[in-house]
């Protein structure tokens, strides 16, 4: 056991000198390194170098009335077709339902019958489904669709991972901002973005629903104080500009904002303000392209949450499926809505629940005082080791060191987020790397009392101390992976890094150290043990 071929001992210190090596860029500041190399490093968490936190609240409320109002278009057409007289349809969101009145009572079996295909099947579980809707005729004559439990958790769950979705491609678009977006709860949302000190940018960001669609206006209608808009029709205020004037815009969607392709900011050539270019997928092409075809000399209004932008006139038939949306932007401003735009619109609005900006000062102050507390349990520990086991203390003080400088080099070789339990955990790592060095020097110490030779007690320690290490840190190993699997954020994080203290705390305590003493034995040859 006390023996290394050449090419083990090799191994044993390449994996070190790997440490060392991906530990290394930490220590250099990034605006000194060029940045064609690709150098990892840890990345801080949001206690540690500051940034926001934001809770978010997905509006239920508004999901079920968007379900209800599409239930009541499909209603309109599913009557109509089915040749069915009816009155009174309207959406009631306090009751989650939609009900109408059949004019022939006796005809209300063929009316569930036509508007059974309105319901969506959805997952119960066990691979079971049920119906969302549940519809009901009444002897009288009304007709209920009323969402179900079943309905509303599902239609809740698509609407949380949407906006995460969104969220996501809003706030950190490139992947280079390390935002952390989590679920809790069953309609809230967790966005904390490290190194963000402009929360209100970022409430911008996510609380603008962006639900963009086109809509032609209604030039009979005469909007204005008191007036009441015709069926099929909509008064709405303008944006910057025109906020003071009133649109008549036809309830109807044109083109769905959801078949843009992409939007990017830029500059009017001839009169040098800020637009929006925007283009369509294929889709979107082909509708635009019908619209505009059809109505040229009409306007043509550009409708974002419930504002209209712009009403242009349509000049000419648009067939290439590119448009410009003009207001009064600021570059600020057009680059805004261009992302908003690009991440597509949120199913829901979202409110912030709560909200937390941490600053750089705070978290230089944790930086501090956590490389304190590690450094100086390394230094207690490393003290002890050497006051209890001597020259064997010397060895185990290289492990410890060792293994501190392994775990960072993993953690920056995966980019990991280090937050204030992480640094907890890695002052845990630095105390649980000695266990394996102090049941091998206690074990070895039993040996020579036992009146073995120096070779022998060491061949006997390592070997009969291996068993119990292994069996000690797989238990915290198991441990940390349910944390990791089950926990989130700094929890998970403080996982990961136990976890790989742990792993290389078994390496240098069986095979550095091994290596270490076996080289010592093999220059000394001693009569006796210093333990």
């Amino acid at each position: 056991m006390m023996n290394f071929s050449r090419l083990k001992a090799w191994l044993i210190i390449g994996v070190v000198a790997a440490g060392a090596l991906f530990s290394i860029p930490n220590l250099i500041p990034k605006h000194v390194v060029p940045e064609w190399l690709p150098l990892r490093t840890v990345n801080l968490g949001l206690d540690l170098r500051g940034g926001s936190y934001l809770l978010m609240e997905v509006d239920m409320n508004a999901v079920v009335r968007e379900r209800l109002e599409s239930i009541t278009d499909a209603v309109r057409t599913r009557m109509r077709t089915a040749n069915l007289g009816y009155t009174g349809l309207a959406a009631e969101p306090a009751q989650r339902r939609v009900v109408f009145r059949l004019r022939d009572s006796s005809q209300g079996q063929t009316a569930v019958a036509a508007l059974r295909e309105l319901a969506q099947s959805v997952s119960t579980g066990m691979g079971q489904t049920s119906p969302d809707l549940e519809i009901v005729a009444q002897p009288d004559g009304l007709v209920s669709l009323t969402l179900t439990e079943v309905g509303l958790r599902e239609k809740a769950t698509l609407a949380v991972q949407q906006s995460i979705e969104i969220v996501r491609r809003r706030v950190d678009p490139d992947g280079t901002r390390e935002a952390s977006l989590v679920r809790q709860g069953s309609s809230r949302i967790l966005l904390t973005i490290p190194g963000e000190q402009n929360p209100d940018a970022i409430k911008r960001l996510v609380g603008t629903t962006a639900k963009m669609t086109f809509h032609l206006l209604d030039e009979s209608a005469s909007p204005g104080p008191g007036a009441v808009p015709p069926p099929g029709v909509q008064f709405l205020r303008g944006e910057g500009r025109t906020a003071d004037q009133i649109y008549a815009v036809r309830r109807r969607v044109e083109v769905d904002g959801a078949n843009l392709s992409d939007a990017r900011a830029g500059q009017n050539p001839q009169t040098g303000e800020w637009v929006v270019n925007f283009t369509f997928d294929s889709v979107g092409t082909r509708r635009f392209a019908e619209v505009t075809r059809a109505n040229v000399g009409r306007p043509f209004a550009i409708v974002l949450d419930d504002k209209v932008i712009t009403a242009p006139v349509i000049r000419e038939p648009i067939t290439g499926g590119r448009g410009q949306i003009s207001g009064s932007f600021t570059a600020a401003s057009a680059n805004e809505l261009a992302v908003l735009l690009r991440a597509g619109a949120l199913p829901a609005p979202l409110t912030v629940v709560e909200e937390r900006t941490v600053g750089p000062d705070l978290g230089a102050d944790a930086i501090r005082a956590g490389l304190i507390s590690v450094f100086t349990g390394l230094l207690l520990v490393c003290g002890y080791m050497v006051l209890a086991y001597g020259l064997f203390g010397w060895f185990a003080t290289i492990a410890v060191v060792a293994n501190l400088i392994i775990t960072i080099g993993l953690l920056s070789l995966l980019q990991a987020t280090l937050t204030l339990p992480g640094i907890a955990g890695l002052l845990l790592s630095v105390g649980m790397s000695v266990d394996a060095n102090i049941l091998i020097n206690e074990r070895v110490r039993e040996e020579v009392k036992n009146g073995r030779t120096p070779l022998s007690s060491l061949e006997a320690g390592y070997t009969r101390a291996f068993a119990t290490i292994v069996d000690s840190n797989l238990t915290v190993l198991i441990k940390m992976t349910l944390l990791y699997a089950f926990g989130t954020g700094p929890i998970a994080g403080f996982a990961v890094t136990v976890g790989f203290g742990v792993l290389t705390s078994m390496f240098t305590a069986t095979m550095l150290v091994r290596l270490i003493t076996a080289r010592w034995y093999r220059a000394h040859r001693p009569s006796a043990l210093p333990v």
